[in-house]
């Protein structure tokens, strides 16, 4: 098995000196493969992503990341003065400029040909989407992180920005961490889930992850069936490594929201 992109050991969390946010998190991500992080308001999502991408420095625990690994981030949202004419193209130059074709490439590569020349403030919620993601896949990264990435989208738009993900999986070779609350859509494209509340309650493969207890506990139990309806071209497109096929379970404790 190949070495991880980046790992986290026994990490803690929290902002200012209140108390911990995120309690003894380890988890490990690998090239190839699509991670998502699912847990509710206050879980903790937020705070694990900033302490992976480096915004917030762990109160204990460990942070390994390959050595120059590059990371492509697309927020949840990104706000767009209406007054300011910026187009596609431009905004793809920012921070650094960069060439007609590979702005070209990104775009086709995030499902957004042909929109180079029109404005920012004038794209749908999915295109507008897309040319974040766009802009993160310019550095050809190593991780592709995503934060509630299709916020706003609804379900089928959200389900082709994922298949979109797929691609630019399949495309870079990179890693590809998601945030989301989107249960079952984003479930259906990941490889494995991780169920965050405070600390990892139970992770595994979707199937697995869905039947769980604590993930039901968590989300109620009528929860799972709708995820037959997205997965059923994954089951016979992918052959996924059985040894994997076991829940985690970790002990509940009390955290801080």
């Amino acid at each position: 098995m190949s070495a991880p992109l980046l790992s986290a050991t026994h990490i803690s969390a929290g902002h200012g000196t209140g108390s911990p946010v995120l309690e003894n998190v380890s988890l490990s991500l690998r090239r190839g493969e699509i991670v998502t992080v699912v847990g509710p308001n206050g879980s903790g999502k937020s705070t694990l992503l900033q302490v992976l991408i480096g915004a917030l420095t762990p109160r204990k625990g460990q942070l390994t990341r390959a050595s120059g690994l590059r990371i492509g981030y697309v927020p949840q949202k990104l706000q767009i003065d209406p007054t300011l004419p910026i187009t596609v193209r431009r905004f793809l130059d920012l921070p650094q400029k960069v060439s007609d074709a590979a702005a070209a490439e990104a775009l086709q590569a995030a499902g957004a040909s042909g929109v180079g020349a029109r404005q920012m403030t004038a794209l749908s919620g999915g295109q507008f989407q897309r040319v974040l993601l766009a802009r993160a896949i310019l550095s050809r990264p190593d991780l592709l992180i995503l934060d509630e990435a299709t916020q706003g989208l609804d379900q089928p738009g959200s389900a082709l920005f994922y298949r979109q993900i797929e691609e630019v999986r399949a495309r870079l070779g990179c890693a590809v961490l998601m945030v989301s609350h989107e249960l079952h859509v984003v479930m259906s494209a990941s490889d494995r889930v991780i169920c965050l509340n405070g600390h990892i309650c139970c992770e595994g493969t979707p199937e697995v992850v869905s039947a769980a207890p604590a993930y039901r506990e968590l989300f109620g139990s009528g929860t799972g069936g709708a995820l037959a309806l997205y997965r059923h071209e994954h089951d016979h497109a992918h052959h996924h490594d059985h040894s994997h096929d076991h829940t985690h379970h970790h002990p509940h404790h009390e955290t801080a929201q």
